[in-house]
C-alpha cells in the first residue's frame, strides 16, 4: 500500500449511524479472527461473524491489508483512549496493571497479524507514531496518581513501552498468557514507587 492510499484510509469522511455500527461489528470481528487464525483469517467467515454481507465488508475494505490496517489503527487507539479512563476510575497501581495487560492482550492480536501487518506498515515515520502514541498513554498513567506520580523518579515510558514488547514476545513464544501477567508483576515492582 502506498503512503497516500494509507492517508485516505486515515481520513475518510464520517460515517453514517448504522454503517459505523457494521464498521465497528467488522473490525472486531476481523480482530477476533486475525488474532485466532492468522492473515488467512476468511473474509467470509468474517462478514458472517459480523452479521453483514461480504459485499459491505469490500466496500469499506476493499483489500484484507486495508481491513487489517483499519483493525490495528483502531486498536491502538482504544489502547490510548483507555488510559485517561482507567487513571479516572481506579489506583494509579490497578490503572497501570490494568493497561500493561491490555497491552500484552494488543501485542497477542497483532502477531496473528504479523505478516500483513509487515506489508501494511511500511513506513518507519507510521511506526514511530504508534510508538509515540503508546508512550504518551504510558506517561499519563505513569504521572497521574493523586498523591504524586506512580512510578519512581527516572523511569522512562518509552524504557516501559520496550519492557512490554519484549514481555508479549517471550509470552508468545512461550504460548503462555499467564508468563506475560508474572513477568508484568516483576516489571510494576521495579516501575512503583514504595
Amino acid at each position: 500500500m502506498t503512503g497516500h492510499e494509507g492517508d485516505t484510509a486515515r481520513h475518510r469522511k464520517p460515517l453514517r449511524a448504522d454503517a459505523q455500527r457494521n464498521e465497528d461489528k467488522l473490525l472486531k470481528a476481523a480482530a477476533t479472527a486475525f488474532a485466532r487464525e492468522g492473515a488467512g483469517a476468511s473474509v467470509k467467515d468474517i462478514a458472517r461473524a459480523a452479521g453483514v454481507g461480504v459485499g459491505t465488508l469490500y466496500r469499506r475494505f476493499p483489500s484484507k491489508e486495508l481491513l487489517i490496517e483499519a483493525i490495528y489503527r483502531q486498536e491502538v487507539q482504544h489502547l490510548c483512549e483507555a488510559a485517561p479512563h482507567l487513571t479516572a476510575t481506579l489506583p494509579p497501581q490497578d490503572a497501570l496493571q490494568t493497561w500493561m495487560e491490555r497491552f500484552i492482550d494488543f501485542m497477542a492480536a497483532k502477531q496473528g497479524m504479523a505478516d500483513a501487518l509487515a506489508v501494511v506498515l511500511t513506513d518507519d515515520s507510521e511506526k514511530l507514531h504508534t510508538r509515540a502514541l503508546l508512550a504518551d498513554a504510558i506517561t499519563h498513567l505513569l504521572t497521574a496518581g493523586e498523591g504524586g506520580p506512580v512510578a519512581r523518579p527516572g523511569v522512562d515510558a518509552q524504557d516501559v513501552l520496550m519492557a512490554l514488547g519484549g514481555i508479549s514476545l517471550m509470552a508468545a513464544s512461550e504460548e503462555q498468557r499467564d508468563l506475560a501477567t508474572r513477568l508484568i508483576d516483576l516489571l510494576l515492582h521495579g516501575i512503583v514507587t514504595s
